[in-house]
């Protein structure tokens, strides 16, 4: 809600115009409020409230002090209590904006149209329909975003399903729509790179891995595409340039934990490979392919094939599909 926050404070940071006559307590909080000495300020209205509790006014100032640095739950809690007792319409205005803050619209809303409705001429009129304003603009953004993710979301689970079955032509086709409708989501381009490889375009797969590096040296999906490529082909040097950083990462996320662990297991790092197969928490990978074929091909070429025959079994039994396909460790 920074669009809002930095447009609609309106009359927020204006002192509230009544100052009782020898109230000395409300009077320092105002004079600290003005020096913008916050802290202060709460403090000398916090007395002022204890020495006329029932003071609506004082309760109000300090919400709006409490707006100003930031506690807006806090500001609309006192708000609250005072429209229970008081029939104060600018309390609506202060209410709809704390609500703006804190990227509750439908209240923000709520709360700016019971203010238009309960003084259609007030004092706030131009902040309220300016905030209005912006609410609808920011909820229109809001769809916009949501339904950009749901879309974006529905092409990254179709990608991942044919990149796991290997049908590298068919992710191909969906991976050159994404890299149109989202130019600047990170990991297509290192998809469609890793797509380009095993499609039989090495060089091409290559020379776009090291573009995106450039840009961005500590990539680990650019790490492990490269380190996978460059083992592929032969060139060991370049191997071991990108392997290495691997060896040394331990990723928070399953599916980072996942990548290095497959690339691991594809470059011959059989034993760092179960080493990191064996931190993962399967039932957040179950619809991995990619987990049952390299734990189990790690697993056989370190000697413990029953261990490997186990996971292959394991995974024949939650995708089917992979019955159809020889045992990791005899394919040639």
């Amino acid at each position: 809600m920074q669009q809002v926050t930095n447009k609609t404070k309106g009359k927020q940071n204006n002192v509230l115009p009544f100052i009782p006559e020898g109230d000395f307590y409300f009077t320092k909080g105002i004079e600290a409020f003005q020096k913008r000495k916050f802290d202060s300020a709460v403090k000398w209205v916090k007395k002022a409230i204890d020495h006329k509790p029932d003071e609506t006014l004082y309760q109000c100032q300090l919400s709006i002090i409490y707006t100003e640095i930031g506690a807006y739950h806090a500001a609309n809690d006192l708000l609250m209590n005072v429209l229970k007792v008081s029939e104060n319409v600018d309390c609506y205005y202060l209410v709809a904006n704390n609500f703006a803050h804190l990227g509750l619209l439908n209240d923000a809303k709520k709360y700016a149209h019971l203010y238009i409705e309960k003084d259609p001429n007030g004092d706030f009129k131009e902040e309220v329909l300016h905030l209005l304003e912006l609410l609808e603009i920011e909820e229109d953004l809001e769809d916009e975003e949501l339904e950009e993710e749901d879309e974006l979301l529905i092409y990254q689970e179709t990608v991942f399903y044919h990149m796991e079955h290997h049908e590298w032509e068919k992710a191909m086709h969906i991976l050159e729509e994404m890299l149109i409708l989202f130019p600047n989501q990170p990991n297509i381009k290192h998809e469609y790179a890793e797509t380009l490889f095993f499609l039989g375009h090495e060089q091409r797969a290559v020379n776009m891995e090291l573009e995106e590096m450039e840009s961005n040296p500590i990539s680990l999906y650019g790490c492990n595409n490269l380190a996978i490529f460059n083992y592929y082909l032969g060139h060991m040097e370049a191997y071991n340039f990108y392997i290495e950083p691997l060896l040394k990462v331990y990723p928070i996320h399953e599916q980072q934990k996942l990548r290095i662990a497959v690339t691991l297991a594809r470059t011959g790092q059989y034993v760092a490979a179960v080493d990191r197969f064996k931190m993962l928490k399967k039932d957040k990978l179950n619809g991995h392919l990619s987990y049952f074929r390299f734990y189990a091909l790690a697993a056989y070429h370190i000697g413990d094939h029953e261990k490997a025959m186990s996971i292959w079994r394991e995974g024949c039994k939650k995708h089917p599909e992979l019955k159809n396909e020889n045992t990791p460790w005899h394919e040639g």
